[in-house]
């Protein structure tokens, strides 16, 4: 059975200094910073059929070539019934999906599933609206980093996504945990300037890394 990748991502070394990091940053801004790790932003059932497809097409014609010397009445039902074997095979393998799912599909699946983050974390409820997410979609190997209104007023959308590539680019060069606490480092930088800590602030959301099995998937 497939193991969820969300779920050893980072070691808890990196999961503590994460979260460290989040609390040094929050200990000078209003602000709040949530990470979330998510194994993949959708089921992708289309990929599973297609997957089925392709498998279920390909070892029948295989079959069908040696046992039944290429017959079309072989071919059919043998397709039909590996057809069900197949999709259940790119169920429990979810990496093996990538290959039917489009770019387009993808960045939508994420960024739906990155805003119901959002909004599941409690980030729209902090009293200046500066909630801040680090949205990580495994499978599709996407970052996003969401800000709520008082911060958009402010920073503008092409910096959040600098931070969002630095993240992307750490886990290409396998150092995701530390490209992670550089770009939180660099969020808090700007927060530090347009919304510092205030005498009446409180840490309004919790700091550690939220993993595949505390959000739900779509």
């Amino acid at each position: 059975m497939y193991q969820a990748k969300a779920d050893s991502f980072f070691t808890e070394d990196e999961k503590e200094r994460i979260k460290v990091t989040t609390i040094g940053v929050e200990a000078r801004t209003i602000g709040e910073i949530v990470t979330v790790v998510i194994d993949q932003s959708s089921d992708y059932k289309e990929a599973d059929v297609l997957g089925g497809v392709f498998i279920g097409g390909l070892a029948s014609l295989l079959a069908s070539s040696i046992f039944f010397n290429g017959s079309v009445w072989a071919f059919i039902p043998l397709a039909f019934i590996l057809f069900f074997p197949g999709s259940m095979i790119f169920r429990w393998i979810p990496a093996l999906k990538a290959v039917f799912i489009g770019k387009k599909r993808k960045e939508k699946a994420v960024k739906e599933r990155a805003l119901r983050a959002f909004y599941e974390r409690g980030l729209y409820k902090t009293k200046k609206h500066t909630g801040v997410l680090f949205f990580l979609s495994l499978l599709e190997r996407k970052v996003w980093v969401l800000a709520d209104k008082g911060i958009h007023d402010k920073i503008q959308p092409q910096t959040l996504n600098k931070f969002a590539g630095m993240v992307s680019k750490g886990i290409r060069e396998k150092r995701a945990s530390d490209a992670l606490c550089e770009a939180i480092i660099g969020v808090g930088e700007l927060l530090w300037e347009y919304f510092p800590i205030s005498d009446a602030d409180t840490d309004e959301l919790p700091n550690v890394v939220v993993l595949e099995q505390d959000v739900e998937k779509s």
